[in-house]
């Protein structure tokens, strides 16, 4: 089972077993997670953090980050729990058939806010199982997300285990 929670309003927290991840934390920096993930490549590489294109194995977690913007931003697609997540950075951009490729079938996606017609055109692609809209900082964005998604006036959850996949449709879960 993993728990995913947020970190301040756009970082996701995710554990299962005895691993931690955080995925696009606020400040950009380490906390006390096992393997971080981060939206912008740096320049000196630090122990415990991912943060540029390519395929890595950690702690039995295979994950694959995808460099947008000429790698200047990365997304994160990883194999948990026998469900496969994808975290996608903001801002939001239109995204590859290539790209889309390296993404893969998505069991969970994490999609910030942006731009309306972008992000039900990313949803329509990726076609997830489990649909877990972000506020990015911008209310407004986020409101026509959860309205997009059909999450508009959902009951908003500390935490989302996730114990498996629904067997029909899509679910959408609010994270506060």
């Amino acid at each position: 089972m993993v728990i995913f929670s947020l970190i301040g309003k756009s970082g996701i927290s995710a554990v299962c077993d005895n691993i931690s991840i955080d995925i696009f934390p606020k400040d950009g920096k380490k906390g006390s997670a096992d393997i971080t993930l981060l939206t912008n490549p740096e320049e000196i590489p630090t122990e415990g953090i991912i943060s540029w294109p390519g395929e890595y194995d950690m702690q039995g977690v295979s994950l694959r980050g995808i460099g947008h913007n000429d790698g200047a931003q990365v997304s994160f697609v990883l194999e948990i729990d026998n469900a496969r997540c994808a975290f996608l950075s903001s801002p939001l951009h239109d995204w590859s058939d290539n790209d889309l490729a390296l993404l893969g079938n998505v069991d969970v996606l994490f999609l910030p806010a942006g731009d309306t017609k972008l992000t039900q055109k990313l949803i329509d692609e990726i076609d997830p199982r489990i649909l877990i809209p972000i506020q990015n900082g911008d209310a407004d964005k986020f409101a026509e997300l959860l309205k997009v998604s059909g999450a508009q006036g959902k009951e908003v959850e500390k935490e989302y285990k996730l114990k498996g996949l629904p067997s029909e449709g899509r679910e959408v879960i609010v994270l506060g």
